[in-house]
């Protein structure tokens, strides 16, 4: 039993330490592109396989290290007070949400980009993105009014999309600027 639970410590602490390596890379780093599994492996100080038997490949690491940067909010949205927590009314909530998803991804420009971009298949059907849609699904059908909650939970996650915020950051278009067009942007579906 001892040396079932010293392999778990040292999974436990390897997985941590490829999670802060690979987060120190992304950070620093150009382009998402730039970062190789192999670059992780030899920053956390692990061999390539302990690598790919804990995250699978590129994507599973990029997915793990998005949702533990995502994690305050998460906890935020389920449990926390206004404006992200659930007793905020829908009005409030909805521009409080996607006004998070923003600030978040444009403080995980390239993990969020690279996130996105890579990964098989459909950027609607990974989970993070599911799971955004289904809450704002759900928000918006406390809506009086509001026609479609699935249609426009959808269209309002695409201002959100990562290569659009890398698009118009690019342009020099500042955070706050984007978050006030956005919060309009918002009011205005709302509202409509």
């Amino acid at each position: 039993m001892p040396e079932r639970q010293s392999s778990r410590k040292d999974a436990i602490r390897n997985r941590e330490a490829v999670l802060a390596a690979a987060d120190a890379l992304f950070t620093r780093r150009e382009s998402p592109e730039d970062v190789t599994m192999a670059d992780v492996a030899t920053a956390a100080g692990v061999g390539k396989g302990t690598l790919f038997r804990a995250f699978g490949d590129r994507a599973g690491l990029l997915r793990a290290l998005y949702e533990a940067r995502l994690e305050p909010i998460r906890q935020a949205v389920e449990t926390g007070p206004p404006p992200l927590g659930p007793a905020t009314p829908p009005h409030d909530r909805v521009p409080a949400l996607l006004d998070a998803v923003l600030c978040f991804k444009l403080d995980n420009r390239r993990l969020a980009l690279a996130l996105e971009e890579g990964g098989s298949g459909s950027p609607y059907r990974a989970e993070h993105y599911e799971r955004w849609h289904s809450l704002l699904r759900a928000v918006l059908e406390q809506i009086p009014g509001l026609d479609d909650s699935d249609f426009t939970a959808h269209a309002l996650l695409a201002a959100t999309r990562a290569d659009l915020i890398e698009h118009l950051a690019g342009e020099r278009i500042a955070r706050e600027r984007m978050r006030a067009q956005l919060a309009n942007f918002v009011t205005r579906v709302l509202a409509s």
